[in-house]
């Protein structure tokens, strides 16, 4: 068994607060999870208007297979107009 980790830092420069900020990463953790079939979660940042930070887990039989989700994890991440990637990792256990 292999576990995936991506954990991504993001700016949400169009939230002006706490709501806002919760709308925006509700809307794009549950895509995360219906489209890749991943757990998605805030981790840290929580009081934070614009930043965020946000942990994906994949756990499968390989860990290529693994990466390659989380990496297109991060390109849905990344086409998403309303956030802003400021760093990221990925790592497998």
């Amino acid at each position: 068994m292999v576990v995936g980790l991506c954990e991504i830092e993001l700016s949400i420069p169009e939230s002006h607060s706490l709501k806002d900020k919760r709308h925006v990463l509700r809307s794009l953790l549950d895509g995360l999870r219906n489209k890749f079939n991943v757990s998605a979660a805030e981790v840290d940042k929580m009081n934070a208007w614009q930043l965020a930070t946000i942990g994906v887990a994949c756990v499968s039989n390989e860990g290529k297979f693994s990466v390659q989700v989380l990496n297109k994890v991060m390109d849905t991440i990344n086409a998403n107009p309303r956030v802003v990637v400021i760093d990221y990792s990925i790592e497998t256990f």
